[in-house]
């Protein structure tokens, strides 16, 4: 069975495919394409060396593989009205986490949401124009969803975006 880096396998793939095991230059294409989603085949190609078409071939693969699952641009939230940032940490009534999902990714300004396990059932990123935004979310809609016991918000002063490294690409938002 095919090993992630971590020694555990691999989820499977579309149609419950387990997909071929990265190599260097797979890797270096994620990277390359985590960095800049615009390349050109021509410049990806350049940039990782093999010749066009195998990048063509190898970038199509990672896509039916949904290794690569799209492309977007990297915003920045403060140019377009959202320069208030929080961690909204909730905790949940226990089985209400489907239904308290459905009704959180209905509420505006929730960029990303995870469920985790440890002393909060689930941590969201939230994004509004300013603090009087973000309490009448949190109080007027987040407190609102059936099945949510609590939350605790906690006030992002600084960011700093991810940056590509050797070892794969950055993670986006």
């Amino acid at each position: 069975m095919d090993q992630s880096s971590s020694g555990g396998p691999l989820p499977p793939g579309p149609a419950g495919r387990t997909p071929p095991p990265l190599d260097d230059i797979d890797r270096a294409i994620l990277r390359e394409l985590a960095a800049d989603g615009r390349l050109s085949m021509r410049a990806l190609a350049e940039r990782v060396n093999v010749s066009r078409s195998n990048a063509y071939t190898r970038v199509e693969r990672l896509i039916a593989d949904d290794v690569i699952t799209g492309f977007a641009a990297r915003v920045n939230p403060a140019r377009v009205g959202l320069g208030t940032a929080a961690y909204v940490l909730i905790n949940i009534e226990q089985n209400s986490w489907r239904n308290v999902s459905a009704q959180l990714r209905k509420i505006p300004g929730i960029e990303h949401m995870a469920f985790v396990g440890g002393d909060v059932d689930l941590i969201m990123l939230l994004r509004t124009p300013d603090n009087a935004s973000l309490r009448d979310i949190v109080l007027s809609r987040i407190h609102t969803v059936e099945g949510v016991r609590s939350t605790r918000t906690w006030l992002i002063f600084d960011e700093t975006p991810p940056v590509p490294d050797d070892d794969g690409p950055a993670a986006t938002p």
